[in-house]
């Protein structure tokens, strides 16, 4: 119920890669509590990652890795064919790269998330789901593992002994199964502020998501993102913020995870 709700508010950051820019992390990084810090597989760069962590920590926002597929040009949205040896390597990889960075910083790595195409087959997906765990633990069993709510990466996290947190999306469209609708499909992105408000306030507060054909959904999450690649993603963040306080809701990257 709204005024005693408290959830985690992430954003996906530290996109930019040498002379192209990716976003506002400047402005979007103080508004959420998390940050997901792309590791240079999919985007970023050694000189991004270094500035995004110190953003984060400046403004006591939770650092976490945002690993995906090495894949550059299609920005990790593209399924690559890796054996499951070879993507728990690249997971290790990218997390320990990032726990590196972040220490070097002077703070803690606390979490990991999935990007792109990676985090959408682990939810269906076993064998890709406990190979990313896998890669997570081989640098730490302390850190939070981040997938979507009621996917096979939560479920693979929680079986092999990790701290898990369910998430959800305020500016991405559901399917009536429960899963993100497809950047390839029409309406898959919430481009209105009131919309992601909307979809934001059910998700904090327990109420049903309104799917793409209507249907109603309950989705139980420990955090919501906000994408820092969407246009409009810091107003729509401002304007999350807004409603969340209006509500009493309390946003806070330490809040009790679900068991």
């Amino acid at each position: 119920m709204a005024g005693d709700a408290t959830i985690d508010l992430n954003a996906d950051v530290g996109e930019s890669f040498g002379a192209w820019p990716m976003g506002r992390d400047e402005a979007l990084i103080p508004l959420v509590t998390s940050a997901n810090v792309a590791c240079g597989f999919h985007a970023g760069d050694p000189l991004v990652i270094r500035r995004t962590i110190a953003l984060a920590l400046a403004s006591g926002v939770a650092v976490g890795a945002h690993p995906g597929y090495p894949d550059l040009g299609g920005f990790g949205r593209r399924r690559l064919d890796m054996v499951a040896d070879e993507l728990s390597a690249a997971v290790e990889y990218q997390v320990a790269a990032l726990a590196g960075m972040t220490r070097a910083a002077g703070g803690e790595l606390r979490h990991v998330k999935p990007h792109g195409a990676l985090y959408n087959i682990a939810a269906d997906d076993a064998a890709v789901a406990e190979a990313i765990v896998d890669g997570v633990a081989r640098v730490s069993r302390d850190l939070v593992l981040v997938g979507m709510a009621g996917s096979a990466l939560v479920a693979a996290g929680r079986a092999a002994g990790l701290a898990v947190s369910a998430e959800a999306f305020a500016d991405r469209a559901y399917e009536p199964n429960g899963r993100l609708r497809s950047r390839r499909l029409p309406g898959a992105v919430h481009a209105d502020a009131d919309a992601v408000v909307r979809q934001a306030l059910a998700i904090a507060t327990g109420g049903p998501v309104i799917a793409f054909d209507g249907s109603r959904l309950r989705i139980e999450a420990d955090t919501l993102c906000l994408h820092g690649d969407t246009p409009g993603a810091v107003e729509h963040a401002l304007a999350v913020r807004e409603a969340f306080a209006a509500h009493g809701i309390r946003v806070s990257a330490d809040r009790e995870l679900r068991g």
